[in-house]
Parts: structure tokens; C-alpha cells; sequence
């Protein structure tokens, strides 16, 4: 039997192409989305027609009820995960601190971090040793705006991919002699739909000349 692999997050950008990378490396994999079933379906379909074995499931990771639903889906068609990739995230509208609202800021961490938690918290519940599992991997995507911090233009997105950094240097410790290993991945700056979502679609061109 293949390995499997959840993707959060998976339909587009870093996303899509870990899911792409993926598959010719042999694994099956579901792709999770939240809002843009399209671009989802449209991948799987992709996928599939090449011979993988894919699919979708939609889930806010940001919820405890739906990110369970979704690994119990994920089970009844593949079993237990090998490898999860915590890739679901969000940005608002680039601004100061001085203007952010409670609920822009909960909202990014709510995905970014609690999301993160919870898909890690599940899959350690299947994978890890101490519960009878085989082990597995964990990636965690992390920014590189961890380290920069972003200033006028997302901190929160910054200090949400801190804490990710966070998670996934006390997880990796916690669960390393239970058979899974817990990295992160700190891309900088990627040519994806998520600078419109910060309000720039043509930021790639403006940060260009800061990549030596």
C-alpha cells in the first residue's frame, strides 16, 4: 500500500504544488480546503487523471469538530496518515499595528495556530507509538516573516508563524521517541494568490530587488 498524506490547505499555491511533488513521490493524498472547492476539485481531478490516488475534503482547520471529521474521513479512506503538512493559512489586509482589530488578529491565529495545533493533535493521536501507531511526519509551514516580523504590513501574520515555529519546536521534542519527526519549512518571499488576500497582488515586484 502507498503512503498517504493530508495536505491543509492543499488546492492552490505552496499547497498545490507540495500535493503535486507529492503524488510523484508516490503517496495518495487528500487535499483540504476551505473556501475555493474549484481550484480543489480541479487539482484532484488532475491528479487522478494521471493514475495518483486523490481527494478532497473540506474543513475550517480553525474548528475542533471539523479538522476530527476531517482526519475521520481521511481514515475511511486511506487509514491512519503517514505524513501530515499544516499548510492552511490566511493574511488580512496589509496595515499597522495601531489599526488591527481583536477579531483580525484572532482570526489569523485561529487558522494559523490553533489550526496547526489541532491537525498536529490528531494526527499524533494516530501516528505516534505511545498509541499503538507507526510513526509518521509532520511539516509545518512557517514564513519567513517569522523572523522579520513584517512590520507594516502584517505583524500579526508574523507572530501567528512565530508560533508556529514554536509548535514545532516542542512537538518535534515532545514526540521524537514516539516515531515522528516534526519540522518546519520558513519559505520567503513565493509568487502565490495570498498577496492579494494582503492587498498587493503585485507585491513580488516591489520585494524583488531585497532578494539578492
Amino acid at each position: 500500500m502507498s503512503r498517504c498524506l493530508l495536505v491543509t490547505g492543499g488546492g492552490r499555491g505552496i499547497g498545490a504544488e507540495v500535493s503535486r511533488k507529492a503524488v510523484q513521490l508516490g503517496y495518495s493524498i487528500c487535499i483540504n480546503y476551505l473556501k475555493n472547492k474549484t481550484s480543489a476539485e480541479n487539482l484532484v481531478d488532475e491528479l487522478n487523471s494521471k493514475g495518483n490516488r486523490a481527494f478532497v475534503c473540506q474543513a475550517d482547520v480553525s474548528k475542533e469538530e471539523e479538522v476530527v471529521g476531517l482526519f475521520e474521513r481521511f481514515e475511511e479512506q486511506f487509514g491512519v496518515p503517514d505524513a501530515l503538512v499544516n499548510n492552511a493559512g490566511v493574511l488580512d489586509l496589509q496595515t499597522r499595528v495601531d489599526q488591527m482589530s481583536a477579531e483580525r488578529i484572532q482570526g489569523i491565529f485561529s487558522v494559523n495556530v490553533t489550526g496547526s495545533f489541532l491537525c498536529a493533535r490528531e494526527a499524533v493521536k494516530r501516528m505516534s507509538t505511545r498509541y499503538g501507531g507507526k510513526g509518521g511526519s509532520i511539516v509545518n509551514l512557517s514564513s519567513g516573516a517569522a523572523k522579520y516580523g513584517s512590520p507594516g504590513e502584517y505583524v500579526d501574520y508574523a507572530a501567528s508563524k512565530a508560533a508556529v515555529d514554536t509548535l514545532t519546536t516542542g512537538l518535534a521534542r515532545e514526540v521524537a521517541e514516539e516515531g515522528i519527526r516534526v519540522n518546519a519549512v520558513r519559505p520567503g518571499f513565493i509568487e502565490t494568490e495570498i498577496h492579494a488576500a494582503g492587498g498587493e497582488p503585485n507585491r513580488m515586484e516591489r520585494v524583488r530587488p531585497m532578494v539578492p
